[in-house]
């Protein structure tokens, strides 16, 4: 391994527009492609400060920088086009969080990686609308949030309460978000607002061990602990009405709910178990990485294809997931308000994935081509007029859900052609850490972190109050940032902002 100076790695950067900088070929060895990471100058200072720290320590110690992660997934086989590093981009295992990176399914050397689509598999954000306003909401704030911890199971080792044996969850491995509407748990039109409709086809429960689902059995319908959250939001602004409308979002102070989850312990052993798997597979057909935790296999050899069937199976079972708390959400409202969840249009207006590896067909220099897109901390972002985006947002482009970190606002933002060109339709995916988790916890300190959001009004109900400080806003990037850099380099644009009135967490 080159040991560079801070300067001389500068010499591998280059400034291409005014949110947008390029990673030249030999900033890492074998580079296949350069790569670009999406900045505007207070994240370009993080991104540049992390570099720097790396250089002083000479390559000990932590992660590798985010630019040098960009980098080296720019030199795995048949990547094509660019390694793209989007504003929320941090260092991660193998795959930054916040990279994505295209693989020519026509090219045999062509890999999958499990790093470049996370231990979460499908880890994503749901939106639900409602036609209350916070005038409505704000009297009973504190028993709503205490009535949706009560019906959401949260935490480290929470356990379901939808009943599940063995056979469903084989059932719902297989079958995603038809299994929920066979069972009476999901609506029929929420399928049509989710990415995928729910259910990725080539999911094969066959390739998910035992182990995997042991550990996912008693966990469906459960939120996890670490970022993820359900919080009750209201619409701040809105930055484009006609988008709103489709979305069904009509005024300022409309009160919705967004539900940040994965595919908890299932698909933490699907990526471990297919990582085992791939190692050997790398010595067997001699491929060489930079980086040993990108651990990867040919995506037509065996262990490729048993890993994607593996992942569609754990992305499957995370809308599942995702839809059980959905219900819950609804009966949760419906009580508190006396009503029921179709008279208070607790409509869902869209599910995003951004841990995810796809198979999608994109215009390659003028020509139609199918690739493995991996998005990892990255959402899928397409334009208006796109056939794989549901009727009613035909011409806004896909809604892309940005979750804010834990008191701060979140973002709802629009696909768009230039993203489509420059980013394979991927977006940023949320605010992206500042802060490692260890740092976090030694640097803030939990009730400081829990009155700030009482300060603001912002109900809490937190399963384990000590963990807290990990997901402060201080950790993170400032997601206002991140999403004002898509917007300005055109790969998304801002639709609706929303702030939380309530949060509950693992």
């Amino acid at each position: 391994m080159v040991i560079r100076t801070y300067n001389e790695e500068q010499q591998y950067l280059e400034k291409i527009s005014s949110c947008a900088w390029k990673i030249k070929k030999g900033f890492v060895p074998n580079m296949k492609v350069e790569g670009v990471f999406y900045a505007n100058d207070a994240l370009e200072k993080l991104m540049f400060d992390e570099l720097k720290n790396s250089c002083h320590s000479q390559g000990f110690g932590g992660f590798l920088p985010g630019m040098k992660q960009i980098a080296n997934v720019a030199a795995l086989p048949g990547i094509i086009g660019k390694s793209v590093g989007l504003p929320d981009v941090h260092a991660g295992y193998g795959f930054a969080i916040g990279n994505m990176a295209a693989f020519d399914m026509g090219d045999p050397k062509a890999i999958v990686s499990p790093g470049g689509v996370g231990f979460d598999i499908n880890c994503g954000v749901r939106l639900l609308r409602t036609n209350l306003s916070e005038k409505d909401v704000s009297p009973v704030k504190e028993q709503l949030a205490q009535s949706l911890f009560d019906h959401i199971p949260v935490g480290v080792g929470s356990k379901g309460v939808i009943p599940m044996t063995a056979k469903d969850l084989e059932e719902a491995l297989e079958m995603g978000m038809d299994w929920s509407l066979r069972e009476g748990y999901a609506w029929a039109e929420d399928k049509e607002h989710c990415e995928e409709y729910g259910r990725m086809l080539q999911a094969d429960p066959a390739k998910v061990s035992m182990r995997a689902k042991k550990r996912g059995l008693p966990q469906l319908g459960t939120l996890g602990a670490g970022n993820h959250y359900v919080e009750i939001q209201v619409v701040d602004e809105i930055y484009n009405k006609f988008a709103a409308n489709k979305m069904g979002i009509e005024h300022k102070g409309q009160v919705c709910v967004m539900i940040h989850s994965g595919s908890r312990g299932l698909g933490h052993q699907v990526a471990t178990d297919a990582l085992v798997a791939m190692e050997k597979a790398m010595k067997r057909d001699k491929i060489e990485v930079n980086d040993r935790q990108l651990a990867c296999a040919h995506i037509r050899s065996q262990e490729g294809q048993d890993y994607l069937k593996g992942m569609a199976g754990a992305a499957n079972y995370a809308w599942v997931n995702r839809t059980s708390m959905t219900f819950l959400t609804r009966q949760a409202f419906a009580k508190m308000f006396h009503s029921t969840p179709d008279d208070l249009d607790m409509h869902v207006i869209y599910d995003v994935s951004h841990n995810i590896a796809k198979v999608e067909e994109h215009f390659v220099e003028g020509k139609q081509r199918t690739l493995l897109l991996h998005r990892k901390g990255s959402t899928r972002a397409f334009p208006p007029h796109h056939p794989l985006i549901p009727v009613d947002y035909q011409l806004t482009g896909q809604p892309v859900l940005i979750g804010g970190t834990m008191g701060t606002c979140s973002y709802i933002l629009t696909g768009t052609e230039r993203g489509m060109q420059e980013t394979f339709g991927s977006t940023c995916h949320g605010a992206g850490r500042a802060l490692s988790r260890a740092k976090s916890r030694r640097n803030l300190d939990y009730t400081d972190v829990l009155d700030a959001l009482a300060e603001k009004g912002i109900s809490i109900r937190v399963a384990s109050p000590k963990l807290v400080m990990e997901e402060a806003p201080q950790s993170y990037k400032n997601v206002t940032d991140v999403v004002d850099t898509c917007h300005a380099a055109g790969i998304s644009e801002k639709a609706i902002k929303l702030r939380p009135i309530a949060v509950i967490k693992g």
